[in-house]
């Protein structure tokens, strides 16, 4: 699963990683080590541009940052209350589930993570660990995106969610789930909005791109969200025992 990462880079060296178009114009969520569910985040998205007004020019897409709230909320929603437990779809399913199945045919996206944390229990103790790209690249996490609003009137809210995988390798050591990690070869596929068949990009990531990935256990003060700093990466090799696992917002 995938439910906390850290997001410290800016829009433009977002944007030089992935090709991208910058038009936040500042707008960007501040930096973060410790993202939560709802909370802002800055996705890549390949889109057909419309012009002025509003008709779409389907001889070409652009690729640019955008900002979405991590928690989809599918268009049928009656209310966006139920975001902080969509955080994550299953790739194994995501195909076939209602709130899932159209994003994944026309609504892709990467979520760039500088890397993400999982928790291992043994006992009474429950140790977080930080996963990242052992060059310091950014993950590109394979994401789906919508839009919900509650009636007519009100502005639109754009929603995402984290593919989630089987884990391999260092990580499944800690966890039996990862976030699905796409390889730069992929990124095209996976973000054309003219392509809707990916279901070969669903499988687990390969042993070479797992191999490219670091771990290594952090302190606990992640459990909190309303810790966010450069120090909750910091290694930490002391478990301490935790009655409760602060997740509340």
């Amino acid at each position: 699963m995938c439910g906390r990462y850290a997001a410290t880079k800016d829009p433009a060296t977002l944007a030089a990683e992935f090709d991208a178009l910058d038009v936040l114009g500042g707008e960007g969520p501040d930096v973060d080590y410790n993202v939560a569910p709802t909370d802002p985040v800055v996705t890549v998205v390949q889109r057909h541009p419309r012009d002025d007004e509003g008709v779409v020019d389907s001889t070409r897409t652009e690729r640019t940052l955008r900002v979405m709230r991590w928690g989809l909320v599918p268009a049928w929603s009656k209310d966006a209350s139920g975001a902080a437990r969509m955080i994550n779809a299953r790739s194994e399913s995501a195909a076939t589930k209602p709130a899932f199945k159209k994003s994944l045919a026309e609504r892709r996206c990467i979520i760039p993570a500088d890397g993400w944390y999982e928790w291992r229990r043994e006992g009474k103790v429950k140790q977080p660990f930080y996963t990242s790209s052992a060059d310091g690249h950014s993950l590109a996490m394979a994401g789906l995106w919508t839009t919900w609003r509650p009636d007519d009137d009100s502005p639109l809210l754009i929603t995402c969610s984290v593919l989630t995988t089987a884990a391999v390798g260092l990580p499944a050591e800690i966890h039996d789930r990862m976030p699905l990690i796409l390889p730069k070869s992929a990124w095209d596929q996976w973000l054309d909005p003219d392509v809707a068949e990916v279901s070969d990009l669903l499988a687990p990531p390969s042993e070479d791109l797992v191999a490219a990935l670091e771990m290594r256990p952090v302190s606990t003060a992640v459990n909190s969200v309303r810790n966010n700093g450069p120090e909750l990466l910091a290694p930490f090799d002391e478990p301490r025992e935790l009655d409760l696992f602060d997740d509340a917002r």
